[in-house]
């Protein structure tokens, strides 16, 4: 069982205390791995709203289909 927690340090009276501000253990892996990324400054973007999709071709299998017809 892992354990995912977030945490602040800070100090009180020249001691170093912790403090548990949030469980993340319930959270997907691939959410835990977003917020890790975000605290370490990386910045992220929804697809969506920076890419627009102008034509689509066929490839794969619906090529594979395309080209024998």
């Amino acid at each position: 069982y892992e354990t995912h927690l977030l945490r602040r340090s800070y100090r009180e009276d020249g001691k170093v205390k912790n403090e548990t501000l949030a469980n993340l253990s319930y959270l997907p892996a691939e959410t835990i791995q977003v917020i890790r990324e975000s605290l370490a400054g990386k910045h992220h973007v929804v697809a969506e709203d920076c890419f627009e999709i102008k034509r689509s071709l066929p490839h794969g299998h619906v090529a594979a289909v395309a080209s024998m017809a």
